[in-house]
Order: C-alpha cells, then sequence, then structure tokens
C-alpha cells in the first residue's frame, strides 16, 4: 500500500534510512547514526518534504521524499529490496511529478544504475567537496522527454 507518511511514521522511517546506509560498504558509517537519522526525519524530513510510505503488512519498507522538483531520498529497507519497490516508488513520483524532477545520488551508488535503467539521465558530476559525506556526487533528471529515449 502507498500512502502519505504520518508522524506516526518517523521511528520507522529513520530504521530505514539507517539500514539503507549500512548496506552501502561506501557510505562513511560514521554519518549514518540511528539517534541523528531518527532527529532529522522527525524534525526535518516529516515537516518540510512531502513524504510518501510504501507500507506491507502494516510496516513502512521505503519512502520517498519530495521537495518541489527535488526527489530529495527514495529508500527501500535491504530486506525489501529486489522485488519491485523501489520501482513502483519511482513511478509513481513520476506521476507526482509529471513535468519532471532531479535527484541527487553518489557515483558510487548502486542505485546510479537502477535510475538509468528507469530513464533517468545524469545531468552534473561534483567532487562531493559541498556535501555533508564528501564522496562523489551525481544529480540526475527525469523529464517525459529523458524517458522517451
Amino acid at each position: 500500500m502507498l500512502r502519505r507518511a504520518t508522524p506516526a511514521d518517523a521511528p520507522r522511517l529513520a530504521e530505514i534510512l539507517t539500514a539503507a546506509h549500512a548496506g552501502q560498504a561506501w557510505f562513511p558509517q560514521h554519518l549514518n547514526d540511528p539517534g541523528e537519522n531518527a532527529w532529522f526525519v522527525e524534525t526535518i524530513l516529516l515537516p518540510e518534504y512531502e513524504v510518501w510510505v510504501v507500507e506491507e503488512d502494516g510496516a513502512a519498507v521505503a519512502y520517498a521524499a519530495l521537495q518541489g522538483d527535488l526527489l530529495a531520498h527514495l529508500f527501500v529497507h535491504p530486506d525489501a529490496q529486489g522485488r519491485g519497490i523501489g520501482t513502483a516508488l519511482l513511478d509513481f513520483m513520476k506521476r507526482e511529478r509529471p513535468q519532471g524532477f532531479t535527484l541527487w545520488t553518489h557515483q558510487a551508488n548502486d542505485a546510479c544504475a537502477f535510475y538509468e535503467k528507469r530513464g533517468l539521465v545524469a545531468v552534473q558530476f561534483t567532487d562531493g567537496a559541498t556535501s555533508r559525506e564528501r564522496i562523489p556526487d551525481v544529480q540526475y533528471g527525469w523529464t517525459p522527454e529523458s524517458a522517451a529515449r
């Protein structure tokens, strides 16, 4: 089931964020603090973003967060990956932002192939100098035109 997030989802969304980062060997784990993630979800993500949750058997397994035309988060709990949840959530984001959107991820992220396979196009690369993680980033864009290519 896909639905809007509520404040009651905060603990589970923080768990998804923490688990997703923990499953990425290249991600600096000293930046993946469960307490900081919980604070971020509760005080910044839920109040300031349009957050959507995928729920299975009464528990959130994935979420996406939009802010304007920025897809700021798309995370699937590692235990729920490989079942099409991320694709379904990304397809929903395309319907929510039919004029297009952008997102940032790290160049080392396996998600790059995921996004490219689903019609997103790399539009900008950075060396990561200005990011919290100090890891090279890539910005992707999706528009109906890029999907047609």
